[in-house]
């Protein structure tokens, strides 16, 4: 490949000229140190917040949402402190990174994470974090990692990670540019995460008729979750097992897609996991058909009796075993009504105190069907549910804006982080 002038050819790819590459481990301030070895405990204020690999999300934050402690007589040598990264250093995770954000508090690392700690007059800690999100990166991780026959990397191997390294002044010019974006992303991520909680505060005041919508009043007639079925439908609420009749060969790269638990998120269809049967296999099996539009729910998983719409992109599906289809009466019910009501924590609560399972919990049709609760007059669901869908268009409205905003980044860090496109 030709380089352009002012450019060279290096193992971290083409770079400009006066950049440099250097190993992480020659741009460190103290060699590279594990965490502590000792099991998490629960959550206490009165002792340190400690963060594992379950810890740091895919983008390389600290998840504050399971918080755990540790109880270990030496653990203030294992706190972190401004400008430390720790890598994951075993498992599906190896790889993984998170620089230490002040903003998330004190927190002491476990042992499957690897702390380094970026000499700022050699390497900026934000410009080595900027780095460590890009291909090039993950490349070499998937190399390392197979060279070692296993999905593991440890701190001497750490050390061997080669660095672009821009002038100082460069690093700090692109971990600006990078942060600002940084910005955005974080103020959009926490509208988003208002706006969901505004919703199922709203889905807890409206589908229980707490709150009330203007010009509605009189009583909600109390039902049972078999009511809401439309009756014309012979198999409306069904989830015959299947699995046993179909067989290695039955699979197929394409035809009628099968519906599985992993595709039943909670209030959305998840559409990353896709495996296909024949059209004449489906025609065998056609109690287990399910058609655009319909309600499918989950037997089992966390949470159970979850449900999503089933969507509109083929004009049938195939249902597995641990889905149940719910076909709605459109005389009584609205089906947006419904929907959002099985994904409401009034609801769930329900069902969760119905199943069954202590590791992993599963509700039986007989249940479901008993499940009770207070339905408005159909006028007053559908108006319900138009204020619902309204926050949700609101809420994915910011989400195409966050992805925009992601894609954006990952653009600029190609540039950036390259040298293609220069600050100074």
């Amino acid at each position: 490949m030709e380089v352009k002038p002012g450019y060279k050819q290096t193992e971290v790819g083409v770079i400009p000229e006066e950049w440099e590459v250097k190993r992480l481990g020659d741009c460190l301030s103290a060699r590279p140190d594990y965490g502590i070895n000792a099991p998490a405990v629960a959550y206490s204020d009165r002792l340190p917040v400690y963060i594992r690999i379950t810890d740091i999300t895919e983008d390389g934050r600290f998840s504050p949402e399971k918080l755990a402690s540790v109880q270990y007589s030496e653990s203030d040598d294992f706190y972190l402190s401004d400008g430390d990264i720790v890598f994951a250093r075993t498992g599906a995770s190896v790889g993984k990174s998170y620089r230490y954000d002040r903003r998330d508090g004190q927190l002491v690392f476990a042992g499957f994470l690897i702390r380094v700690r970026p000499d700022p007059r050699k390497l900026l800690p934000a410009f080595a974090s900027a780095y460590l999100a890009t291909g090039t990166y993950w490349r070499w991780v998937r190399l390392m990692s197979m060279r070692s026959g296993q999905p593991g990397i440890n701190g001497n191997e750490y050390s061997q990670l080669p660095f672009p390294l821009p002038p100082l002044s460069e690093q700090r010019a692109i971990a600006e540019a990078l942060g600002d974006v940084d910005v955005l992303i974080g103020g959009l991520d926490r509208l988003i995460a208002k706006k969901r909680d505004l919703k199922r505060a709203a889905m807890q005041q409206l589908l229980t008729g707490q709150t009330r919508l203007p010009g509605f009043s009189g009583e909600w007639e109390k039902v049972n979750f078999a009511d809401i079925a439309d009756k014309t439908v012979k198999w409306s609420i069904a989830g015959g097992p299947f699995g046993s009749n179909l067989k290695a060969s039955d699979y197929c790269p394409e035809g009628v897609r099968i519906l599985q638990l992993q595709n039943i998120g909670d209030g959305r269809f998840c559409d990353d996991y896709a495996i296909y049967t024949s059209e004449e296999k489906a025609d065998e099996l056609l109690s287990n058909n399910i058609y655009p539009g319909e309600i499918i729910l989950s037997k089992m998983g966390d949470p159970v009796a979850r449900a999503c719409f089933v969507p509109v992109a083929d004009r049938r599906y195939l249902m597995a075993s641990d889905g149940i289809r719910l076909a709605i009466d459109p005389q009584r019910f609205d089906k947006r009504f419904v929907h959002d009501l099985i994904n409401s924590p009034y609801f769930r609560r329900k069902a969760i105190e119905a199943s069954t399972g202590s590791t992993r919990q599963r509700i039986g049709l007989f249940e479901l069907k008993s499940l009770p609760f207070l339905a408005p007059p159909l006028a007053e669901q559908t108006a319900i549910a138009a204020v619902l869908s309204d926050m949700d268009a609101e809420i994915e409205a910011l989400e195409r804006r966050l992805a925009k905003t992601r894609a954006l980044k990952l653009g600029m860090m190609q540039e950036l982080l390259t040298g293609r496109t220069r600050l100074v």
